[in-house]
């Protein structure tokens, strides 16, 4: 047989083989969900958390931690410099404690001008009853004057007097009439123009009213102190978080994969410094609609290990239509269209000697069992 017929046989057989191939390839795809499908096999992945200081900026003064270094949740990581948040936490509070001794202040001056009313009331109702007392005393006198006067005018016109003693008569009564008159204003001015029941305890005086009021005021004012301290505690009570935002602290447990920021920088908020591996791990497996209708979130799966066989329990936490790869690319396999395959992502249980990394594999017998 010479070369040439040995090149013609060489290329035949190759032609045959491209076109087995490709009839394989029409009735059964080849791509990365078709093969997912068929082996029903995922890399066991672990979360990874992404953690920045929550809304707080500044420098970045200690880091506690090193990459590969495993943390508990609450564990602190990193510290922002606080020295200007301590200042102003300690400045909120010297004022606050200001407010304070002004609102005690202010309620010990109401208190004293609410006794001073009582007391200025209880010495006006005793200055009024002493000077009712001088005006029943002068109108007393005046009746007497005047039934004197008129006993000596009487007894004049009988001749029985002289003309001066009823002149001492009617001076002694003009007396007792200015007398009454100037008692009753000097009580009219203790009233302080109240009208005079007879009965002093119902007597409302208007300036002991006044001073009253005046007293009552001051609870406007105690309120308004009230507000300011309120309106303090709120700023300072923000500052304290923020002093807290400043230490960051392990959301959960997990391992330390890449520290960001170093000391000494200045790291912003919601900035990403530390790479934090999670203890949750997930694999994901590619099923058809027929093993898929008998699954439900929640439903439990064990796969096995590729490396070491060792079985893996783990919750279905999501159950849902896979994207077609064609889709993905923007292309078409040998011009099939996509099979319909449906994503399950199984969470494991935390096991001894299953690390990220595993393939881990689910039979069909975890689906056909159900």
């Amino acid at each position: 047989m010479n070369t040439r017929q040995k090149a013609l046989r060489t290329g035949v057989v190759f032609i045959a083989l491209l076109i087995v191939g490709g009839l394989l390839l029409m009735y059964k795809g080849h791509d990365a969900i078709a093969l997912g499908m068929e082996k029903k096999e995922g890399i066991l992945t672990a979360e990874q958390v992404k953690m920045a200081f929550d809304g707080v900026s500044g420098r970045l003064q200690q880091v506690t931690v090193q990459e590969g270094d495993t943390v508990k949740a609450g564990d602190v990581v990193m510290q922002i410099d606080s020295t200007d948040t301590d200042l102003a936490i300690e400045q909120l509070k010297a004022q606050i404690a200001q407010l304070d001794a002004q609102i005690r202040s202010t309620g010990g001056k109401q208190a004293l001008s609410y006794m001073q009313a009582d007391n200025d009331e209880t010495q006006s109702f005793r200055q009024i009853d002493q000077q009712r007392a001088a005006v029943a005393a002068a109108q007393a006198t005046l009746k007497n004057s005047r039934i004197d006067y008129n006993r000596k005018s009487a007894l004049l016109d009988a001749g029985a007097i002289a003309k001066s003693q009823l002149d001492d008569a009617e001076m002694a009564l003009n007396v007792a009439e200015a007398n009454v008159e100037q008692q009753q204003q000097l009580l009219d001015k203790l009233l302080t123009g109240a009208k005079d029941t007879g009965d002093t305890d119902s007597l409302s005086l208007p300036t002991i009213e006044q001073q009253r009021q005046t007293a009552g005021n001051m609870s406007n004012d105690i309120d308004a102190l009230v507000q300011q301290k309120q309106a303090l505690a709120v700023q300072l009570q923000q500052l304290q978080v923020k002093k807290e935002r400043l230490t960051l602290r392990a959301p959960e447990d997990g391992k330390i994969l890449k520290v960001l920021s170093k000391e000494g920088e200045m790291v912003t908020a919601d900035t990403p410094v530390i790479l934090l591996q999670s203890n949750r791990s997930y694999y994901d497996i590619y099923i058809s609609e027929q093993q898929a209708r008998g699954l439900a979130e929640g439903d439990t799966i064990t796969g096995t290990t590729v490396a070491g066989g060792r079985q893996v329990t783990g919750t279905i936490k999501l159950l849902t239509q896979a994207p077609g790869f064609a889709d993905l690319k923007q292309s078409r396999e040998k011009g099939q269209a996509d099979l319909t395959a449906f994503q399950v992502r199984i969470y494991i249980d935390p096991q001894d000697g299953v690390v990220p990394g595993m393939t881990i594999g689910v039979s069909d017998r975890e689906f056909t069992k159900r």
